[in-house]
């Protein structure tokens, strides 16, 4: 039964009303009483430490003082109307000013009354000032002069009088309201066991706390308790596949993987490519569907296992798909997957949007009376016209590029799904992965198949442009190929374009026809425009491809020995890493060269640093992730699957991973949370039906 304090509307707190109440549920989406003790501060001041005026210093976060406002005055018109007083203390005077809410303002203030001030220090005419600080009178007091919660606000909470200390009156009140009661959610061996504060006693130390020892052991508790629930939900969902989803059993390997193996390998599997084969020929083995995402760093050979993985369903006599982002990305695996099953007997075919409708029509016939072995495609396979005789193991590449449901679409065709891998060449941090991911098995390649050279990285000022041409140009002159990156940000869309333009034509002036071929693509040309030009690239007709970052992860042009990536210090570092990636992959040494400005900040030069000193990708993702955060470097689509309130992916790994540990052995003791200690976790999923958001969805 769900808890009345908590679940009662937040107008019917005294203070708030309709009104306010209106504003919190739109600004900050507190609509009970439980959602206010949920919105916590994001950091303290600490009130208990006065200063004199003659103390102040430019650099000083929030200060108070006590002492008197001596005088106060209204002045100026209109839209420049402002408050102007004079604070003093026995040590001299601070000038105070408020440009909103005067009237209000001006009721409140009493001359020459003792008070604290309290706000942030700045000089400005030479005298020390505040903007809007805070005045409380002794006789009045209601802020604890102690450490003081900030909690965020809006621009539309202030204009409702509802700022900071508002908020922290109301929580105050909540806390010592006479209903006031908190369930507890979390078993009790599981508190006991983690020494955990009770809810209801957390909830005090991080709204009304005494001390810092406080803070930490109420947002302890608060963050075990988020990533607790977080994986309660992915353990479960994971139990529930393997429990409840049959799949097809592939218990031979047979001729076609042998043969490949033995004759048609071209290159020798590295340890961590054996590793991953042995992984999921097990998981297709268990009768249960497999759901795997494989991570490979750019190079690391996923092709070949996921060409591997297809032969063993092939050899237990089903068919196998690969779906890709993009027409190139599809054509490369067709022609690559062609080539290397060459002799085989096995039939291949492609399906994208520019398949002529004949022979899409003897496709799909084929496809339905199961003469073809291996289907490659792009988003056409999910079409409903598409359908599989007898599907056993489904690819998809890069797999961040399809929605859930599109991927869905693929294997809900059947009555038995057929078995999923799901490929990306993003190294994924292990704490989003255990998180974004966490209801899949994940399988890492961390090795690069032997003999291949590694990319010679440097960092190089824009005012060393015309050495990188001589360079280019000697490239070229061996027979190589050049990629030249712009970057595109959504806000200086414009601006970005603009410069791509303006670059093009400078670098088609130092690079002249028809000594040097060029082209150029950029996220305002239609798909077809793109593929030719990408195409063209391809084939080697281009020496140079101009470009913004709609450079397709995958594509593989072995020619291709220079990346240059002007206005390096604009990207993330996981993006100059797959950029990276695009060379490379040939026989010969290849270059990445990172252009900047002179101007170059702390956190942008570390990025570029990292860049030059390493190339493990994994290790690049994890420093992006502290740099950076989640929601970047995820972007929006995916981030909003960790609205996380107080624990951090980063700083809080080591209790991600315990809870991790906590969840699943709890899922595998009580998959179905009957047992009475856990009745308190199987009530909280039940409340949390009603709540949106499809967990299942996460793949």
């Amino acid at each position: 039964m769900e808890n009345r304090f908590e679940s009662t509307p937040i107008e019917y707190l005294k203070g708030v009303g309709p009104l306010r109440g209106e504003v919190l549920k739109t600004e900050l989406g507190v609509f009970t009483f439980g959602d206010l003790l949920n919105h916590f501060p994001f950091r303290y001041i600490d009130r208990s430490k006065f200063y004199l005026a003659a103390e102040l210093k430019e650099d000083m976060s929030f200060v108070q003082l006590k002492g008197k406002i001596t005088e106060i005055h209204e002045v100026g018109e209109g839209r420049s109307k402002r408050l102007t007083g004079t604070f003093t203390d026995p040590s001299g005077s601070v000038d105070l000013v408020w440009f909103k809410h005067i009237k209000w303002i001006k009721e409140t203030i009493s001359i020459n009354k003792l008070c604290i001030l309290f706000g942030k220090p700045t000089v400005f005419n030479r005298a020390f000032n505040m903007v809007h600080p805070e005045v409380e009178y002794f006789e009045t007091q209601t802020v604890a002069l102690g450490l003081q919660p900030i909690y965020n606000l809006t621009e539309k909470l202030r204009s409702h009088r509802l700022d900071s200390k508002s908020i922290s009156k109301l929580i105050i009140a909540l806390l010592q309201y006479n209903t006031y009661h908190i369930d507890d959610v979390l078993p009790e061996y599981i508190q006991g066991k983690y020494q955990l504060q009770s809810r209801d006693v957390a909830y005090q130390m991080i709204h009304a706390p005494k001390s810092n020892a406080e803070i930490s052991e109420g947002q302890r508790r608060f963050k075990f308790e988020e990533l607790f629930f977080l994986n309660l939900k992915i353990s479960g969902l994971k139990n529930k596949r393997k429990r409840d989803v049959t799949g097809f059993v592939f218990h031979k390997i047979d001729y076609l993987f042998n043969t490949f193996y033995a004759s048609h390998l071209p290159f020798d599997l590295t340890n961590a490519q054996k590793k991953v084969l042995k992984e999921i020929r097990a998981d297709m083995a268990t009768g249960k569907q497999m759901n795997r995402l494989l991570q490979g760093d750019v190079g690391s050979g996923k092709t070949i296992v996921a060409l591997l993985s297809m032969l063993i369903a092939l050899d237990n006599g089903t068919q196998t798909a690969i779906m890709a982002p993009t027409e190139i990305l599809a054509n490369q695996h067709f022609e690559n997957i062609s080539n290397l099953v060459s002799g085989l007997g096995l039939r291949v075919e492609l399906l994208t949007s520019t398949t002529k409708k004949a022979k899409k029509t003897k496709i799909l016939e084929h496809l339905l009376n199961g003469q073809i072995d291996i289907m490659i495609g792009t988003h056409a396979l999910i079409e409903k016209d598409v359908v599989f005789k007898n599907p056993g193991l489904v690819i998809i590449d890069e797999q961040h590029r399809f929605g859930v449901e599109q991927r869905a679409k693929l294997w809900n065709k059947h009555s038995t799904p057929p078995h999923v891998l799901v490929m990306t060449a993003t190294p994924i941090p292990r704490t989003l992965s255990m998180t974004i991911y966490g209801d899949l098995d994940v399988s890492k390649i961390d090795q690069i198949p032997e003999g291949r050279i590694e990319i010679k990285t440097v960092h190089r000022f824009e005012t060393k442009r015309r050495e990188l041409f001589s360079f280019l140009k000697q490239e070229i002159d061996q027979g190589r190929q050049v990629y030249y990156v712009y970057p595109l940000i959504a806000e200086s869309e414009k601006l970005d374009y603009q410069n791509l333009l303006d670059g093009y034509h400078t670098l088609k002036h130092e690079f002249p026809e028809p000594m040097y071929t060029m082209g150029m693509i950029h996220g305002k040309m239609k798909a077809k425009d793109k593929e030719i030009v990408m195409s063209a690239f391809s084939r080697g007709e281009l020496n140079m491809l101009v470009s913004t970052t709609v450079i397709e992860v995958g594509v593989n042009v072995t020619n291709a020995s220079v990346m240059v990536i002007e206005n390096s210090e604009r990207f993330g570092l996981t993006q100059l890493h797959q950029l990276r990636g695009r060379v490379g992959r040939g026989p010969y040494q290849s270059y990445c060269i990172l252009l900047s400005s002179l101007k170059l900040g702390a956190i942008a030069r570390k990025r570029l640093e990292a860049l030059i000193e390493t190339t493990d990708g994994f290790e690049i993702a994890n420093l992006d992730l502290k740099l950076r955060g989640p929601g970047d470097v995820l972007g929006t689509q995916q981030s909003g699957l960790l609205d996380l309130k107080v624990s951090d992916l980063v700083k809080d790994e080591a209790l991600l991973i315990k809870t991790r540990h906590e969840t699943d052995a709890l899922i595998q003791e009580d998959p179905l949370l009957k047992l009475p200690k856990n009745s308190r976790l199987l009530n909280w999923l039940e409340k949390q039906k009603r709540l949106k958001g499809d967990w299942g969805g996460i793949s």
